[in-house]
């Protein structure tokens, strides 16, 4: 421990050393110093308070990287979010509490297609929220329909699908009713009156995006440019690229999408929901769009066997996921953590880039970089500690430890 003087706060300083820090894109070589949950600018803290670090902890030649960020996560350990149980907010504490061991330090609870009832049910449980030792951080809700196409519903139950009449916008605040916890919407552009929606959920500022659907580039490019950014996991679920119309996937190399946007799009990185060449293709033409996430259903950390996905039951046969008794894929059974380590492997891309589709990425699509996602000065202490193989070793939120591996101290 070393003598502080300390002219701006009382809050320990906390000094991590030994550690690769992911900061402005690349590994470097430099301490990580942490105050009163954010992490700190050490010139400051020398020069302006003429301070020093209370706790010294040495990392052991850790990778320092920011948080994962999870936007499309169904449940897991046996929770499914698109059920109306009564205590909606045990189910997402459990879940919260026990992919922080992935690295996971927020995430979007996602409810699939369901009816109005499970909405008008669940929505209002689901709080925004800081993470802590309870668990990863609650960033807003994601509804993935039922706004979407019949065609390409995957694994959604068909007779809860919804269109937008005459009300566009009203009907769906029928369905939702609440919209005050709700951070992304997946629609269907093709969809008559999409537009108007997707522009005012755009002004309410919740992230539309384009998934589940039959549109063609010039509906999708559209959808664009009235405020969509996201794509819900690109390739699955919607129209098959074509060279004539490459439909959703054509955004990834748009010449129409408006100045200064940038649209992301989501990859289930399990070897099982896209082919590791389809997930070289999507990186290489838009690297900065990529954005991992697991889709996970609540079958995650589970025994194989049978489980739900809202309304359905789903069959888990190793890491494939299917409704039960069809060969239709719902969903993963993947780890944030275990995403990142194929993403590597399939695309031999760098290990900042693995790092920063799990976290920066995110961080950008739903406008939080200023606190998250990155290692930047004054941002929120969210970090992992990893090994060379991005095995998470250990997760702080706020600068405290979360959890760590039972062999691994500092």
């Amino acid at each position: 421990m070393m003598p502080s003087n300390k002219s701006v706060s009382d809050a320990p300083i906390f000094q991590f050393t030994n550690c690769r820090i992911l900061r402005s894109h690349q590994l470097q070589r430099e301490d990580l110093w942490v105050r009163e949950g954010k992490i700190l600018n050490p010139e400051k803290l020398f020069f302006d308070e003429k301070g020093s670090a209370d706790i010294q902890l040495d990392c052991k030649d850790s990778i320092i990287a920011p948080g994962f960020i999870d936007v499309q996560i169904n449940g897991g350990f046996g929770v499914d979010f698109s059920l109306a149980v009564d205590d909606v907010q045990s189910g997402i504490s459990l879940v919260s509490q026990k992919i922080l061991s992935h690295g996971v330090t927020s995430f979007c609870p996602t409810l699939v297609t369901s009816p109005p009832s499970v909405y008008h049910k669940v929505l209002p449980q689901i709080s925004i929220r800081n993470g802590g030792p309870h668990g990863a951080g609650i960033l807003g809700a994601h509804l993935e329909g039922p706004f979407i196409s019949k065609e390409k519903k995957g694994a959604h139950p068909e007779h809860y699908l919804s269109t937008f009449e005459s009300g566009a916008f009203q009907d769906l605040l029928a369905t939702y009713r609440h919209l005050d916890c709700v951070r992304i919407v997946t629609l269907a552009p093709e969809m008559k009156r999409s537009s108007e929606v997707i522009q005012e959920l755009t002004r309410q500022g919740i992230c539309v995006s384009l998934g589940h659907s039959v549109a063609n580039l010039s509906q999708a490019e559209e959808a664009v440019r009235h405020g969509a950014t996201f794509i819900t996991h690109l390739f699955n679920a919607m129209l098959p690229f074509h060279h004539r119309d490459p439909g959703i996937v054509g955004l990834l190399t748009s010449d129409q999408i408006p100045a200064r946007r940038r649209v992301f799009y989501g990859m289930i990185s399990d070897g099982i929901h896209t082919n590791p060449a389809a997930l070289r293709i999507a990186h290489r033409a838009h690297p900065k769009g990529l954005v991992l996430v697991t889709d996970a259903i609540a079958g995650m950390g589970l025994a194989p066997g049978k489980h739900t996905l809202g309304q359905q039951v789903i069959e888990v046969d190793g890491l494939n996921t299917y409704i039960a008794g069809t060969k239709t894929l719902s969903g993963s059974v993947a780890t944030m953590d275990s995403c990142v380590r194929h993403f590597l492997e399939a695309t031999g891309c760098t290990v900042e880039t693995a790092l920063e589709a799990a976290s920066l990425h995110p961080a950008q699509l739903l406008g939080i970089e200023h606190r998250k996602g990155t290692l930047n000065y004054d941002n929120d202490a969210d970090f992992l500690l990893l090994d060379d193989s991005l095995r998470v070793r250990a997760t702080y939120i706020a600068g405290e430890r979360v959890w760590s591996q039972d062999t691994f101290t500092i």
